[in-house]
């Protein structure tokens, strides 16, 4: 098993800046793609960012483009999100999952990660 745990999370105002982080446990976390999901409150979860197990390739939903940015550290056994220019509509808890296998299409699908974090929240709010 993968374990994923998530971090860095808070309150913050609009137009603020954090950094998310995901340690993976458990498994060689070079061998999986990583992504970021998102939930808000009677939404459903929703595709943030991607990013290849070699880092080669990354890729951003259209809502966070330009202002989140996916990084991992493969030496660290982490995944990193960079979130800038906060919007209220930002806010929701945080997942991380990892996928095996061919990246190939369906990044966006949660469906198509195999392990997941505890998730963390995210609020934006003035």
């Amino acid at each position: 098993q993968l374990q994923l745990v998530e971090s860095g999370g808070g309150l913050l105002q609009p137009g603020g800046s954090l950094r998310l982080s995901c340690a993976a446990s458990g498994r060689t976390f070079g061998n999986y793609h990583m992504g970021w999901f998102r939930q808000a409150p009677g939404k459903e979860r929703e595709f943030v960012a991607a990013i290849t197990r070699s880092a080669g390739r990354t890729y951003y939903a259209d809502s966070v483009k330009g202002r989140f940015t996916i990084s991992r550290d493969n030496t660290k056994n982490t995944v990193y999100l960079q979130v800038n220019s906060l919007k209220p509509e930002d806010t929701a808890v945080y997942y991380c999952a990892a996928r095996g296998g061919v990246f190939g299409g369906g990044y966006y699908s949660p469906s198509s990660y195999s392990y997941w974090g505890q998730g963390t929240q995210v609020t934006v709010s003035s």
